[in-house]
């Protein structure tokens, strides 16, 4: 990712009545630690959720995805997941994408050691753009691998979009398996998102230490609040950054100013039923073949074939 997409991404998004940021840039290499960090904390289900679930029902999607074919995964990060699918389904060639380059490497030099035989095909860059896979050929069934409900992170007008460009992205006869987080309980929610420990706050905040470090900023993040929230009209928690005080910031040469409790939108996640899901994917070209939930009925994932 250049820093002139970013420097842009940021002028823009500061600019907006409702001041917002792409959540996309959180995963620097101590975003992308914090993250790891916050995937362990008892208040954060959807990872622990997406592994049961996953190894649960490991050779039902081993059926549904078909040994032999090219793997491609969205935003790997560590690959925890991935190994377990990898192990069963013995991939063609695997395809990691993610924007942190360091968490990338990272991933990649562990699965090396760990499938000496296995082809990787890595890609540092936004999944949420078309992307080029060099090296991801193959001569089994393209499927994309997209866990750990970052599908919520976009509005659902967004996730029609990036639905339709994975569908190119697979061809015809391809698939998808998409992890996504399920409607639940309030409480339950904010509870993941305000964890105890404050680390989905220092998350948050990182991401101003970010733009402070690349792109020239002044961000003062004692100045700064985290807060999340279930916004049950749309079905999505929220997560902002705001301001304590009236404040200028700047960001190089641009200046943005803030009113006491005014906020930075950072993030969503979007919370769907099976029956919702399946009926935007369905307008994106894809049918819904398979689903799977963990034993609570926390989170789904959704074996989706290009129709």
């Amino acid at each position: 990712m250049s820093v002139g997409r970013f420097r842009e991404e940021v002028i823009a998004g500061l600019s907006l009545q409702q001041k917002a940021l792409p959540s996309k840039y959180f995963y620097d290499a101590r975003g992308s630690a914090l993250f790891q960090a916050i995937c362990r904390l008892p208040e954060y289900y959807p990872t622990r959720a997406e592994l049961s679930l996953t190894r649960a029902h490991l050779a039902g999607i081993t059926r549904f995805a078909r040994r032999g074919c090219t793997l491609i995964e969205y935003g790997s990060g560590e690959s925890l997941k991935s190994r377990l699918l990898i192990r069963s389904l013995r991939p063609s060639a695997y395809g990691p994408v993610d924007i942190s380059a360091d968490a990338l490497r990272g991933a990649c030099a562990r699965l090396a050691r760990e499938f000496p035989w296995l082809r990787l095909a890595p890609v540092t860059g936004d999944f949420s753009r078309p992307l080029e896979i060099p090296g991801i050929e193959g001569p089994g069934r393209r499927v994309v691998y997209f866990p750990g409900s970052t599908i919520g992170n976009l509005t659902p007008e967004e996730a029609l979009a990036f639905l339709r460009m994975t569908r190119g992205q697979v061809g015809p006869n391809g698939a998808m398996l998409v992890g996504v987080d399920l409607k639940k309980d309030a409480k339950v929610l904010h509870a993941a998102y305000n964890d105890a420990r404050g680390l989905t706050a220092a998350f948050n905040l990182n991401l101003l230490a970010r733009i402070n470090r690349e792109l020239g900023g002044n961000f003062d993040l004692r100045r700064f609040r985290h807060y999340a929230f279930y916004n049950a009209a749309l079905g999505r928690i929220e997560m902002h950054l705001v301001s304590l005080a009236r404040q200028q910031v700047k960001v190089g040469r641009h200046r943005f100013g803030f009113e006491p409790g005014e906020s930075i939108h950072t993030e969503n996640s979007c919370k769907y039923s099976v029956a919702e899901f399946r009926a935007l994917a369905a307008r994106a070209g894809f049918r819904g073949e398979r689903v799977w939930t963990d034993r609570p009925g926390r989170f789904a994932l959704h074996g989706l074939v290009a129709a």
